[in-house]
């Protein structure tokens, strides 16, 4: 194993164990997630260069924008979830009240 694929694959287990076990807030859950789509973003890009073929450099871009649309549809359940119940606490959420 590379150093280089050792740190994306940490990377991306260190955002998938935070988002498992630190999930207090809803913002750090978004942190979590964003974190791990960028290591994803990273390793699939240097993926596709160290192939050298242009069928595949298609794939990060792809990527990037699921990655932009999954930022803002979390944005916007934030601040929808901070109106309505005063706090992104994830212990508050309860979807039997709503």
């Amino acid at each position: 194993m590379t150093p280089t694929h050792f740190s994306f694959t940490s990377a991306f287990l260190l955002g998938l164990v935070g988002l498992a076990f630190h999930r207090t807030h809803l913002l750090s859950a978004l942190l979590c997630l964003e974190g791990m789509m960028l290591s994803l973003f990273i390793a699939l890009s240097l993926w596709s260069i160290q192939l050298e073929t242009t069928a595949y450099s298609t794939a990060p871009m792809l990527l990037l924008a699921f990655s932009a649309c999954e930022a803002s549809a979390g944005l916007a359940l934030l601040v929808a979830t901070a109106r309505t119940h005063g706090t992104d606490h994830l212990q508050n959420l309860n979807l039997l009240q709503c």
